[in-house]
């Protein structure tokens, strides 16, 4: 089985990414177009001072989130044919990290703001306290610790072995008939 070419490389990075921020934006545009329609709403009169002030900390976090989200995007656009996949690869991922740490602090601040409109105060501090947790384990704590798992290049599901799948769909037969 060949190696994937420093080209090729970049090439699937860049894909894989694409893939993980399609994910990402659909959140974001979901969360903002909640928080834009909010003010419209019947019961929004009836929020408090310190309601509106995390409404309006959700919303610009969502937006920000949305922007960095989005902007490989652009990034791409300016610099396509030009040969420079790996610095579009290394400002997408830098994009991509800035916009989830904005979308988590969208989200932990709307769940502040609907538990703070239901629930008493130090309720809606604890739960929101324990979103972001939530958040950051499964965001950032658990890939930390699996990032230094140790990657068994023989196995059948490594990079290397779907890059080769991708380009001869044929061995996926022959993949599976010598495995079992």
């Amino acid at each position: 089985m060949s190696r994937e070419t420093d080209r090729e490389r970049w090439q699937r990075n860049f894909t894989d990414l694409l893939q993980e921020l399609r994910v990402a934006q659909t959140g974001v545009q979901i969360l903002f177009a909640f928080l834009l329609t909010l003010p419209f709403s019947s019961g929004f009169p009836d929020t408090t001072a310190f309601q509106r002030d995390i409404y309006v900390v959700a919303l610009l976090a969502a937006a920000a989130a949305a922007a960095l989200i989005i902007s490989p995007v652009a990034f791409h656009r300016v610099l396509f044919r030009q040969g420079r996949k790996p610095e579009l690869v290394r400002f997408a991922h830098r994009m991509a990290s800035g916009g989830l740490a904005f979308m988590l602090i969208a989200m932990v601040s709307a769940v502040l703001l609907v538990t703070d409109f239901i629930l008493p105060r130090p309720v809606a501090f604890v739960l929101s306290g324990a979103t972001g947790v939530w958040f950051l384990t499964f965001w950032a704590g658990l890939p930390l610790v699996h990032r230094g798992w140790a990657r068994d290049d023989d196995d059948e599901w490594s990079d290397d072995a779907q890059t080769q799948r991708l380009r001869d769909p044929a061995r996926v037969g022959v993949d599976e008939a010598t495995r079992g």
